[in-house]
């Protein structure tokens, strides 16, 4: 079993009878829907809204119950992995193109849990480009303004195109280098007309469940 599988699965282990669940995108958030849909079918009564049409397919396919978002005022868990989290469990987030939607769910839970396996874990953020989800409009003027913030953008691809989000949008991915202040940088990028919001998560996460090589997890809650 792998690092990010046994995150996940000690990660799930809060989920309890009645709960909404908030489900993640990516690789690690892969493997807390397939260890969630396996206690749905031993009897585990939950519903679920995914945060991207990818990790909805895979939960329609493993018969985990989904809801619309209309019928909901809040979640009660979202699990979600991250690309990087720093000391304060501050995160990067939106390397597999879902930070949008994935931001909107966390928001909107009374818990984020998020799992990583041990390389996600820095000092500072900043060494895995800063994902920015830009609109397609006038790009070319909305990538000038993250240049002047010295965010070196590049316009992520796919097959030779600009990727594009659940949103119909862009992901422009910034390298800022050490990230000396999150909250700062996260309220400048937003403050650009043109983006929509950025990878950085600030204080949002409740807990982070590592899951490491040897086979150990360790559980870092928030202060």
């Amino acid at each position: 079993m792998n690092a990010k599988q046994l995150a996940a699965e000690q990660a799930v282990e809060h989920i309890n009878d009645g709960m909404i669940v908030g489900l993640g995108t990516g690789s690690t958030a892969y493997w807390a829907i397939r260890s969630l849909a396996e206690k749905v079918s031993e009897g585990l009564r939950i519903r679920a809204v995914a945060s991207s049409i990818q990790s909805e397919d895979l939960a329609k396919q493993l018969g985990i119950p989904l809801i619309p978002f209309s019928e909901l005022e809040e979640i009660d868990m979202t699990i979600d992995g991250a690309d990087e989290v720093d000391a304060d469990l501050n995160l990067i987030k939106g390397g597999g193109g879902a930070l949008l939607r994935e931001k909107i769910l966390a928001a909107n839970s009374k818990r984020l849990i998020i799992i990583v396996d041990e390389s996600k874990r820095v000092e500072r953020l900043g060494a895995f480009p800063l994902p920015v989800e830009i609109v397609p409009f006038a790009a070319n003027l909305t990538i000038r303004r993250l240049e002047r913030l010295q965010g070196k953008p590049q316009i992520r691809l796919a097959n030779g195109e600009p990727f594009i989000t659940d949103n119909g949008n862009w992901i422009a991915d910034c390298s800022f280098g050490p990230i000396a202040d999150p909250a700062q940088l996260h309220l400048q990028l937003n403050m650009i007309p043109g983006v929509v919001d950025n990878g950085l998560f600030v204080q949002m996460a409740h807990q982070v469940v590592v899951g490491y090589n040897d086979g150990t997890v360790k559980i870092i809650n928030s202060r």
